[in-house]
C-alpha cells in the first residue's frame, strides 16, 4: 500500500511538471517576442508563432483525447512529451521567424496530447478521496503560470538569452517523463475501435481554418479580404462535414451523446464563457495599468499578480469543497464574483487609484478560479472512465476556444471604441505634437519617454479615450460572465462523491 501511494506520488509530481511547463510555454515565448523579432527579423511573419502553436494544440487536444481512450494513457502522454521536447529543441536552434513557426508548430501537437491526457491521467492515477485536493492543485498551478511565464521569459531573455526559454523544457520535460512513467500504474479500461479518420481530418480543417482567420484577420489581412473570407468559408464547410461525419461514426472524436449528460453540457458551456470573459481582464488591464496609470512594471505577469493570486485561492479552496458543496453552488458562487469583478472595473477611469483596481483584480481572480479546478471533475461526473480522455480533451479544447473567440472579438470592439472616442476627442485637430506621436495610438502611452513628450491637454484626452474604450470591453465581458453563471444554475447538486467513485477505481486498479 505504502509502495502504492508512494508511485502515486511520483506519478502527480510528474503531472504538475507537464502541466506547468505546457501551460507557461505561451506566455514565456510572448514576452520574449520582441527580443526574439528584433534578432531574428521577419516582424511581418511574427504572428505565426503564435498561431502554429495554438492550431496545432487545438486541433490534437480532441484527437488525442479520445485516442488516449482506445489506446491507453500512457503511451500518448509519452508521445507528447517527446515531440513537446524535440520541438522545444528545435526552436532553440531557428535562425527565422519561418524556421521557430514551423518548430513551434511540432511543440503545439505535442502541448495537444500533454495538456488534455495529463488531467486525465490524474483522474486514473489518484484515488477519489484525494482527487479534490489535487484537482486544486492542479488548478493553482494553472493560474500560476499566467503569472511566472511573463516573469521567467523576462528574466531569461534579459540575462541569459531567449533561446534557453526553448531549452529550459528539457530537463523539466526529462524530470516529468521519468517520473510519470515510474509513478503512473495505467488502468486496465479500454475502448478499442476504429480511428474515426474522416472526423480527425475534418476536425483539424475546420481548426486550422478557424484559427489561422482568427489570428491573421485585422492583423495582416483585413477582415473583407478574400483570403479571410475563404478561410471562414472554409471552416463552415469543414465543420458541418465533420458533424456528418461524427454522427456516422463508431467511435466519434466527440461523442455527441456526452453532451446529454447535463453536468458535462453545462461544464462544457462555462468553460467557453467563462474563458472568454476572464480574457477580457487578462489582456486588457496590464493596457490600462501601463498606458492610463502610467504602471512601470514591465511584464504582464508582473501587472496581473493580484488577479492570479485570487485565482489560485478559490482554485485551491474549489478542489477541496467540491465534496462537501455541489458543482452548482461552488461554481455559480465564484463565477457570481467574476461578474461583480468585471461590472467593478467598468467603473475605472483614469483618476482611479492604483489600490482601487488592485482590488477589482483580486475580486476578478477569485470569481474565475474555482472554473481551473472544479470544471475538469464536474465535467466527468457521470462519463465512464472509458470516454474520459475525449471528456476533458473536450473540455480543455472549448475553454481554450472561448479563450481565442474572446481576444479576438474584444480586440475589434477595443479598436472601435478606441478609434471612435479618439476621433471624437480629436475632431476639428489636434494641439501640436512631438514629431513622430500620434495622438490615435494608444501605445504612445506604453512607453514613459514619448509619454513625456506629450503636452499635458494632449495627454488628458489621450488617457480618456483609451480609459473609456478598455471600460467598455469589461462592460461586454459582463455577457459572457453573466451567462456562464446562468449555465452554472443548471447544473444539478451532484457533488463530488469519493465513494461511489471508488468502487469504479478499485475495480480498475
Amino acid at each position: 500500500m505504502n509502495g502504492s501511494k508512494k508511485s502515486s506520488g511520483l506519478a502527480v509530481a510528474g503531472l504538475l511538471l507537464a502541466i506547468l511547463m505546457a501551460s507557461m510555454d505561451n506566455t514565456i515565448v510572448a514576452t520574449a517576442m520582441g527580443t526574439i523579432v528584433g534578432e531574428l527579423g521577419g516582424l511581418n511573419h511574427f504572428v505565426w508563432v503564435t498561431a502554429a502553436y495554438m492550431v496545432a494544440e487545438m486541433a490534437g487536444m480532441p484527437i488525442f483525447g479520445k485516442l488516449s481512450d482506445m489506446y491507453g494513457r500512457k503511451r500518448f502522454f509519452v508521445f507528447g512529451m517527446i515531440v513537446f521536447m524535440a520541438g522545444s529543441m528545435l526552436c532553440g536552434t531557428a535562425d527565422s521567424i519561418i524556421e521557430l513557426s514551423i518548430y513551434r508548430a511540432i511543440q503545439g501537437i505535442g502541448a495537444g496530447a500533454l495538456v488534455p491526457i495529463t488531467f486525465t491521467i490524474l483522474l486514473d492515477a489518484v484515488a477519489p478521496e484525494n482527487r479534490g485536493k489535487l484537482m486544486g492543485l492542479f488548478g493553482a498551478v494553472f493560474g500560476m503560470s499566467s503569472v511566472f511565464g511573463p516573469l521567467l521569459g523576462a528574466f531569461i531573455t534579459d540575462y541569459v538569452s531567449w533561446h534557453w526559454i526553448f531549452y529550459m523544457n528539457l530537463p523539466l520535460g526529462v524530470l516529468s517523463f521519468i517520473l510519470v512513467a515510474k509513478g503512473y500504474q495505467e488502468s486496465a479500461v479500454r475502448n478499442p475501435g476504429r480511428i474515426d479518420w474522416p472526423g480527425a481530418v475534418t476536425l483539424v480543417g475546420a481548426i486550422v481554418c478557424l484559427m489561422f482567420a482568427l489570428e491573421l484577420g485585422g492583423k495582416l489581412l483585413p477582415w473583407a479580404s478574400l483570403p479571410i473570407i475563404g478561410l471562414l468559408a472554409g471552416f463552415a464547410v469543414l465543420f458541418i462535414l465533420f458533424i456528418l461525419a461524427e454522427r456516422r461514426a463508431e467511435e466519434p472524436i466527440i461523442s455527441f451523446g456526452m453532451f446529454k449528460v447535463r453536468l458535462f453540457a453545462a461544464s462544457t458551456i462555462i468553460a467557453v464563457l467563462s474563458g472568454a470573459a476572464f480574457i477580457a481582464a487578462s489582456v486588457y488591464l496590464p493596457i490600462f495599468i501601463q498606458g492610463v496609470l502610467g504602471g512601470t512594471a514591465t511584464n504582464s505577469g508582473l501587472m496581473l499578480l493580484p488577479m492570479m493570486v485570487g485565482t489560485v485561492v478559490t482554485a485551491t479552496l474549489g478542489g477541496f469543497v467540491m465534496s462537501k458543496l455541489s458543482y452548482r453552488v461552488i461554481l455559480v458562487s465564484t463565477l457570481a464574483l467574476l461578474v461583480a469583478g468585471l461590472g467593478l472595473l467598468t467603473t475605472i477611469s483614469a483618476d482611479s487609484s492604483r489600490l482601487v483596481v488592485t482590488l477589482y483584480m483580486i475580486i476578478v481572480g477569485l470569481g474565475i478560479g474555482a472554473s481551473f479546478s472544479v470544471l475538469t471533475n464536474a465535467a466527468i461526473h457521470g462519463i465512464a472512465p472509458a470516454h474520459r480522455g475525449a471528456a476533458t480533451a473536450t473540455l480543455n479544447f472549448l475553454r481554450s476556444f472561448g479563450m481565442m473567440m474572446g481576444i479576438t472579438v474584444f480586440g475589434i470592439l477595443q479598436s472601435q471604441f478606441m478609434t471612435n472616442r479618439l476621433t471624437a476627442l480629436f475632431e476639428g485637430g489636434a494641439d501640436a505634437m512631438p514629431p513622430g506621436i500620434d495622438p490615435k495610438d494608444p501605445y504612445v502611452l506604453m512607453e514613459p519617454a514619448m509619454r513625456s513628450a506629450i503636452p499635458e491637454n494632449v495627454l488628458e484626452r489621450l488617457l480618456s479615450g483609451v480609459s473609456s474604450s478598455i471600460t467598455e470591453i469589461f462592460m461586454w465581458g459582463l455577457i459572457p460572465a453573466l451567462l456562464a453563471v446562468g449555465a452554472a444554475c443548471f447544473m444539478g447538486r451532484e457533488k463530488h462523491d469519493p465513494a461511489a467513485e471508488s468502487e469504479a477505481y478499485a475495480a480498475a486498479h
